[in-house]
């Protein structure tokens, strides 16, 4: 069920973009969602009076390097990590991977088979690929192009005892699938693979579990999850330990997160994140939720992802019923054993995906047309010569409304 208009009320206070005037309709959150209040007073009370380097023997150094530290259990709770010291926090997805990726280059041979897919945003892609110098050889499973779903078959056709790594979306940015990750790492791990899990597009939408993901290393950005420009990437602390070092030279192999993160953290952006597990507890109490911490961050992403879904199934219905509509993905929230994130993309016949959302620009509403970094989907669907698709993207803070202005001035083009 939606949240009432007194919930969505309460959730749209929390971020500031709700109280300007002649407010924009934000439904390009997939590119980057709104930011919490509580995220902007973190980091702008780190700056105005914390802003010194950590390690300190003084107070204020000693404060600085405590709210750092409380910042990182934080995100290693909002995450559910083993330890927080398996939470290594970096400028982007992007960056975070290929830093990821020259982490691992010392341990690839000759002849290793590396497993990407032809779904993913570039940063899970091109990184890998750059394990071709040390003479991996990459394997591409391939999106079924009549189901759009990445299938197990396939995979398993695939994988090898010289499979080494798997890398795949939780979901997908521009189809909205959400992939069995629990199910892939199982197979991966029987051939002695291990998988690489970008969480971008799935983290604002559902609780990330990496315990309960299966993966061996898993990703996604802060700004795309109300929080700032920033990103974090998971892995088990044994698997860190034993990546090669990224930091200065005396920098102890064991130390982890900081062996991988040279140049250490941005302080005020690592504590401003804290502010996103606060704002998902308080949510979660808002809504009547008792228990632990992860407990009502379950609660408020479960309300969350009832009130999307509502939301998105408002729009595939429209769009359903526009014979020249093409939905690419799954044309309604759940069908067979996949279930979808309320990004939506389409195409439409006879109409450029750019003149679609240029139209849609006039009324104050955000959306979006492109690839999106999806290079490789979007040519394998033959979607280029719509000049890739129109994506709508819904986040727990959209109204249905909002939804029906869309829904009224797309009627007007399609």
């Amino acid at each position: 069920m939606k949240l009432t208009e007194l919930e969505l009320q309460t959730v749209r206070r929390e971020f500031p973009a709700f109280s300007q005037p002649d407010q924009t309709v934000f439904l390009d959150n997939a590119g980057g969602s709104q930011v919490l209040q509580c995220v902007a007073d973190r980091i702008h009370t780190y700056l105005l009076t914390n802003s010194v380097q950590l390690g300190a023997s003084y107070r204020t150094s000693q404060q600085a390097g405590e709210r750092v530290a409380q910042a990182r259990q934080a995100v290693a709770e909002l995450i559910n990590a083993y330890d927080d010291r398996e939470v290594v926090m970096g400028g982007s997805t992007t960056g975070l991977m290929f830093l990821l990726i020259q982490a691992i280059l010392p341990s690839i041979q000759a002849g290793d088979e590396i497993i990407i897919t032809n779904t993913d945003h570039e940063a899970n892609i091109g990184a890998w690929k750059r394990l071709q110098a040390a003479g991996a050889i990459i394997r591409v499973w391939e999106v079924n192009h009549h189901s759009l779903e990445l299938e197990l078959s396939t995979l398993h056709n695939l994988l090898s005892t010289r499979t080494k790594w798997v890398a795949m979306t939780h979901a997908s940015n521009v189809l909205g699938t959400i992939n069995p990750v629990a199910e892939v790492a199982k197979l991966v791990h029987t051939v002695g693979a291990r998988l690489c899990v970008d969480g971008v597009a799935y983290a604002p939408h559902r609780l990330v579990d990496v315990q309960a993901s299966g993966a061996d290393i898993y990703v996604f950005s802060f700004y795309k999850v109300f929080g700032p420009h920033y990103a974090v990437l998971w892995g088990h602390f044994d698997l860190l330990s034993q990546l090669s070092g990224l930091n200065h030279f005396f920098i102890d192999a064991e130390d982890l997160p900081y062996k991988l993160q040279p140049g250490n953290v941005n302080f005020e952006l690592s504590y401003g994140c804290g502010g996103i597990r606060d704002y998902l507890v308080k949510m979660g109490q808002s809504f009547g939720g008792a228990g632990s911490a992860r407990a009502q961050m379950q609660l408020a992403f479960d309300r969350f992802e009832a009130h999307e879904n509502a939301l998105a199934e408002q729009l595939l219905s429209f769009l359903r019923h526009r014979p020249q509509v093409r939905i690419i993905g799954l044309s309604e929230v759940e069908q067979g054993s996949y279930k979808r994130v309320p990004t939506i993309s389409f195409v439409v016949d006879g109409k450029s995906s750019e003149s679609i959302v240029r139209h849609i620009d006039q009324y104050g509403i955000g959306i979006r047309f492109g690839d999106f970094y999806a290079k490789h989907l979007i040519h394998a669907l033959d979607l280029e010569k719509h000049g890739g698709v129109v994506r709508v993207s819904i986040a727990h803070y959209n109204s249905s409304d909002e939804i029906n202005r869309l829904i009224q001035h797309l009627s007007e083009i399609i």
